[in-house]
């Protein structure tokens, strides 16, 4: 008999320790004590994770009770577990404490009871309660449990739960590495997100560090097909992997919908609809999206809740450049869902910083936060010594992530450097003469002429083109501006009224500059308009259309529609005089 008995304890330790279904191990084991004790039946019990109930893990037996949940301060097993005591009730009809629920289901009839805590130390010596082993009824003569039973049930308890333990922390150690694992995958996979650094003379940089293995933040940059660049960053609310996920659904929005809407506030109108489809209630993200033109210096942004941009002037001068939106995922109902607002500035050789809180609210010493004021002074410390944009920024990473402990929350920062590209276009203008600067210089000649589709997409190149050569002709940024909105508006009539939306229709935009005189002849090859249907109308006739030809009025000098060379078409003339 003790040999079987030492037997069972090594065959226990062993099953327990190689097992991958430990379920099956704890059914196993049950179903061999019952019957070296000589019990007709019994039950392996386990509190579960809030100590709140003992669940049935394993039953052997006439009675399945296999997931059966009781109350953790009832029955006799509950009695056992609370006050961690071994239990031999010969007669259960004479203990309170005995619950006859499932025998009056059954049909079984529970005579006396065995039963014994599976308890281990803890890391703080303290004892961990793990569940207890329940036996029923002696299946010799007497049908009585006696002392030695008990101890020997004691003892095999002791080592089950041990085993169990064991087990226990064994799965959720790999179960840990399998994490990591994962984490680490997943930060690759982030880290493949962020775009590539580029070259030396290339005008954004950015830098990325997370608190965790895997980030909330993030920034974007891509050149568009025109040289533009579209650029973005982002802070996603909360930490760890739903701020993960969101971050990549967010990242990956951005790519797809800003090479096809170049607006950054209707970009991130869109990218709100996609979001507030699929977020979790609480959750949302500030971002900031932006084009930059190198060509000009010229940015258009749209903020949505984000830390204040750092517009670095020339001259020394800090701006930021507040939030006009709530942030993205906010419900539709509670925004309206409209377009976010967007400033128009230039840089003029100056930067633009872009930043989460993880940058100004970072401890640089005890618990002292870097601020804003702080952030300035890194830049302004990173120019004295000649650093580059990509250094300087890469400096306030580094001193934020010196410290021993983790950061406290994602870090990233994002800078536009117009430096050089400004003194490009400043190479560029001094090599005009003042000759061929002068407006009354009887000029007559074509600046740029672009043949495109009559289509959306083809108005970005025509924008482009005329703010350059606006700017270039002597125009205020202010005016070139006005003269963008009045060319986009009348090639918007082409698309939209000459040719109905079809995709089958093209438009020559040229620009000349003819005696004094900027001039935008808009051509196009569609059937000739009722030029009364193009007319301008009162602000205060409240209804759709007719408000973009206001605007061309208001702007140019003159407006007016000319007889095609060779009769096809319709031919638009927009007249403004040079400064």
């Amino acid at each position: 008999m003790v040999s079987e008995q030492l037997d069972l304890l090594a065959q226990m330790g062993h099953d327990f320790a190689a097992s991958h279904d430990i379920e099956s191990t704890m059914s196993h084991a049950l179903a061999r004590i019952a019957h070296l004790v000589g019990a007709e039946g019994g039950a392996l019990f386990l509190l579960d994770d809030d100590h709140a109930h003992l669940v049935c893990h394993a039953s052997h037996g006439p009675v399945d009770i296999l997931g059966l949940s009781i109350p953790a301060d009832q029955g006799i097993v509950g009695r056992s577990v609370a006050g961690n005591v071994s239990e031999m009730v010969r007669d259960v009809s004479k203990d309170p404490s005995f619950q006859g629920s499932v025998d009056e289901q059954s049909g079984f009839t529970t005579k006396s009871i065995l039963c014994a805590p599976m308890v281990v130390r803890g890391a703080d010596d303290k004892p961990e309660h793990i569940g207890a082993i329940e036996l029923v009824n002696k299946s010799d003569a007497e049908g009585l449990f006696a002392d030695h039973d008990l101890k020997f049930l004691e003892v095999l308890a002791a080592s089950a739960g041990l085993a169990i333990h064991n087990a226990r922390m064994a799965g959720e150690l790999a179960e840990k590495e399998v994490m990591r694992r994962e984490l680490e995958r997943a930060a690759e996979i982030q880290r493949g997100l962020l775009p590539p650094p580029g070259d030396a003379d290339y005008p954004i940089s950015g830098v990325n560090r997370p608190a965790r293995v895997v980030s909330g933040d993030f920034y974007d940059h891509f050149t568009l097909y025109d040289g533009r660049i579209a650029f973005t960053l982002a802070d996603v609310s909360g930490k760890g992997m739903n701020a993960a996920l969101l971050m990549a659904k967010a990242a990956s929005l951005f790519r797809c919908l800003g090479k096809e809407d170049l607006r950054p506030g209707r970009l991130l109108q869109h990218i709100n609809a996609e979001v507030c489809e699929t977020v979790m209630r609480g959750m949302f993200v500030t971002m900031v999206a932006g084009v930059y033109d190198p060509v000009t210096g010229r940015v258009v942004l749209a903020n949505a809740g984000h830390e204040p941009p750092l517009l670095h002037k020339t001259d020394g001068e800090f701006v930021a450049l507040e939030a006009a939106s709530p942030p993205v995922g906010i419900p539709l109902e509670l925004t309206g869902g409209g377009p976010v607002p967007e400033d128009v500035l230039y840089l003029d050789g100056g930067c633009l910083y872009i930043f989460t809180d993880g940058v100004t609210e970072g401890y640089i010493t005890g618990k002292n936060e870097l601020g804003t004021s702080g952030l300035q002074k890194m830049i302004e410390d990173g120019l004295q010594k000649n650093l580059s944009a990509a250094d300087r920024i890469a400096s306030v990473a580094d001193l934020l992530n010196q410290r021993d402990e983790p950061l406290r929350d994602d870090l990233t920062l994002l800078v536009i450097d117009d430096g050089a590209n400004a003194k490009g276009r400043k190479a560029n203008a001094a090599d005009r003469t003042a000759d061929d600067l002068k407006p009354d210089k009887p000029l007559v000649g074509s600046i740029c002429k672009l043949s495109v589709p009559a289509r959306a997409q083809s108005l970005i190149l025509v924008r482009r083109a005329v703010e350059a050569s606006a700017t270039l002709t002597g125009f205020s940024k202010e005016q070139t501006q006005d003269i963008v909105l009045a060319v986009d508006e009348a090639c918007q009539n082409v698309v939209r009224h000459a040719y109905k939306g079809t995709l089958d229709g093209d438009m020559i935009v040229e620009v000349r500059r003819e005696n004094g005189d900027y001039l935008i002849l808009i051509r196009d090859f569609a059937p000739p308009l009722d030029k009364s249907v193009l007319k301008s109308r009162d602000l205060n006739d409240v209804r759709p259309g007719g408000l973009g030809i206001h605007f061309i009025h208001e702007i140019m000098d003159g407006v007016d529609y000319l007889p095609p060379p060779d009769g096809q078409g319709n031919l638009l003339r927009l007249k403004k005089s040079i400064p």
